[in-house]
């Protein structure tokens, strides 16, 4: 894309724009639009671009409301993109304190400052996990499935974040039930101009993946690749972290076109204060996803060495290794709940991001893991060099 047909987006700030997928974001404002960017983090030393490429970073804690709000009064973005989270990990009471904080108290935050500081656009990371209860099976489901919340969330994080770790080879998506709520009321509301929307990607990897591919790899290196639970019938959505970046950027383009417009979009054209549910569009049976991730880390084995064994069986080891750490005071390595996840059944119907947004992803499933590989196999070699 050349300049002349770059896009334009203004003035972008992006939250979290060091992270995981914050810093892809960034990547993709560059090369494909024609912005101003600024990124807020907690800490800026990862994922910097060069100071050649103009990008304003700022270290910043968005729990704190009066340093967020003196930040976007400078910086007076037209568009704030909010990827920030902590990472699906930990359990106990600590760790639901961090996680309230982050995802709903620090999204509170980001919303009142956008308000006063007349953002136009706000998109905000969700993820596909708000309609999940973590153990019912997800056949082609779309946005009028309801948002699993409360008692029939049976994790934590999913209550906050809505998102959860499938297991050490499935990796958080970054969201949350409460913050996408607040996210989405927020859309027009209080006397604002602000318009908002929400991202619901399923399964993201990529570059700087540190969930799905790296202990996809560690698991096929530490030999346990012989094992494979349940049929391998359960299909299964993953989202290239590039097609990820690109939607938010399809959605923000949308918002500001709303915002400019003197009247409201059809109820069917619709982006502000709506949800839209992301991937890859090309499901994927779990083991296969695994397999090929092993394969491109040089596994030369099919499927004939690997031992199937049932769900009822891996159920029921779950339930040894958790005991047996629990007397330990250990965190176990194998629990019923990550049986649950790697057979179940959940995909998605992208037909409103496609409609709405134009969204169509940039990268296939197959060129996504080949690149996430060679990226992890390139940090390890640098890191023994």
């Amino acid at each position: 894309m050349t300049p002349i047909d770059q896009p334009l987006l203004g003035r972008v700030l992006v939250i979290g724009g060091c992270g995981f997928l914050g810093h892809h974001v960034v990547n993709l404002l560059l090369r494909d639009w024609k912005c101003e960017v600024s990124v807020i983090d907690l800490k800026c030393q990862r994922n910097r671009r060069p100071a050649s490429d103009g990008v304003e970073y700022i270290e910043a804690d968005i729990t704190d409301s009066d340093s967020l709000l003196k930040a976007l009064g400078r910086l007076k973005p037209d568009v704030v993109i909010h990827t920030a989270s902590p990472p699906a990990q930990g359990a106990g009471a600590v760790s639901n304190e961090i996680f309230y904080k982050v995802n709903v108290e620090g999204t509170r935050a980001v919303i009142a400052a956008c308000q006063k500081n007349d953002v136009k656009a706000l998109v905000y990371t969700s993820s596909a996990s708000v309609i999940s209860d973590n153990k019912s099976d997800l056949i082609n489901a779309n946005e009028e499935y309801p948002v699993i919340r409360g008692k029939l969330q049976s994790e934590y994080y999913s209550e906050t974040k809505v998102s959860y770790s499938l297991s050490q080879i499935i990796p958080p998506s970054h969201a949350a039930a409460h913050a996408e709520q607040l996210v989405l009321e927020a859309n027009r509301a209080q006397d604002s101009d602000l318009l908002t929307t929400a991202i619901r990607p399923s399964g993201i990897f990529g570059e700087g993946d540190m969930q799905l591919v790296y202990h996809a790899i560690g698991v096929y290196r530490g030999g346990n690749d012989k094992v494979q639970v349940g049929l391998n019938t359960n299909m299964f959505d993953f989202t290239y972290v590039e097609n990820v970046a690109h939607a938010h950027l399809l959605a923000a383009r949308a918002l500001l076109v709303t915002h400019a417009s003197k009247t409201q979009p059809l109820d069917h054209e619709k982006v502000d204060g709506e949800a839209f549910l992301v991937s890859n569009g090309s499901p994927v049976y779990f083991w296969d996803m695994m397999r090929s991730i092993w394969r491109e880390a040089g596994s030369p084995r099919g499927t004939d060495h690997a031992w199937v064994m049932s769900r009822d069986v891996g159920l029921v080891l779950g339930y040894l290794s958790e005991c047996f750490a629990g007397l330990l005071r250990r965190q176990p390595t194998l629990t019923r709940q990550r049986i649950i996840y790697s057979t179940m059944t959940r995909y998605y119907d992208i037909a409103k991001a496609r409609r709405r947004l134009g969204y169509e992803p940039l990268v296939s499933l197959n060129d996504g893991v080949k690149r996430t590989v060679k990226w992890t196999l390139e940090q390890e070699k640098s890191a023994k060099s």
